[in-house]
């Protein structure tokens, strides 16, 4: 096994136990508080739970970077899907996430229109759902990716439960409806989509390891 091969497969385990620790810290955060509050809120201004969260979702930046770089050789099938590649997608999100970290929403993440508009939030917000597009656009490519059946077919499963669970969440956010229930959908959509970069690195580094017989003996008949 080559050098190289070994380094990802390293950079992928460590990437997926940076993700599975903000999932951790994402989790212990929410129990502490007695109320339904959207995910982002954990880290507004003023929450006890801020700097705990901050440090999650720069772990997911580091992870997601890390897992990235370890599955930058994959690219799916499909024509649209094509444009660009799951690592890309991956970096995009990690950048989202990377500023969603160092500008919080204010106390209550308030939706940046209206009277509510702050500048803050709107850059907030804006960087958040940058981030959750482009991770659910990664988690498409890489369902549409040759050559990793089963990882696909989760993938595929996970992307279109975080699309449909998040959106409508969000829906439910916008048009200020039933707001606890949409906050716990949200939660779940989260926990989907972190869940599923924490697979992707410890499947893509397994494949890594697995061994490979040499070129020159696959398929040769014995000498008559």
């Amino acid at each position: 096994m080559s050098p190289a091969r070994r380094r990802d497969a390293a950079l992928s385990v460590v990437g997926s136990l940076l993700v599975l620790a903000a999932l951790v810290l994402i989790w212990a955060a929410r129990l502490t508080v007695p109320r339904d509050l959207y995910v982002s809120e954990l880290g507004a201004t003023g929450e006890p739970t801020a700097d705990v969260f901050r440090v999650a979702l720069l772990l997911i930046v580091a992870g997601g970077v890390l897992v990235g770089w370890a599955v930058r050789d994959l690219r799916a099938r499909t024509p649209i899907l094509r444009r660009g590649t799951p690592a890309l997608s991956l970096f995009v999100a990690s950048a989202g996430f990377l500023v969603a970290a160092n500008v919080p929403c204010t106390t209550a993440c308030p939706l940046p229109v209206g009277d509510t508009f702050t500048w803050q939030d709107f850059t907030h917000t804006l960087a958040a759902v940058i981030a959750f597009a482009a991770a659910a656009w990664a988690m498409l490519q890489v369902a549409f990716a040759p050559g990793h059946r089963a990882i696909s077919r989760m993938s595929l499963i996970m992307a279109l439960t975080v699309g449909g669970v998040a959106g409508v969440g969000g829906l439910m956010s916008l048009f200020r409806w039933n707001a606890e229930f949409g906050s716990r959908l949200e939660l779940v959509a989260t926990t989907v989509g972190v869940g599923w970069l924490v697979v992707v690195g410890v499947v893509h580094a397994a494949r890594l390891l697995r061994e490979h017989p040499p070129a020159s003996s696959a398929g040769t008949a014995p000498a008559q």
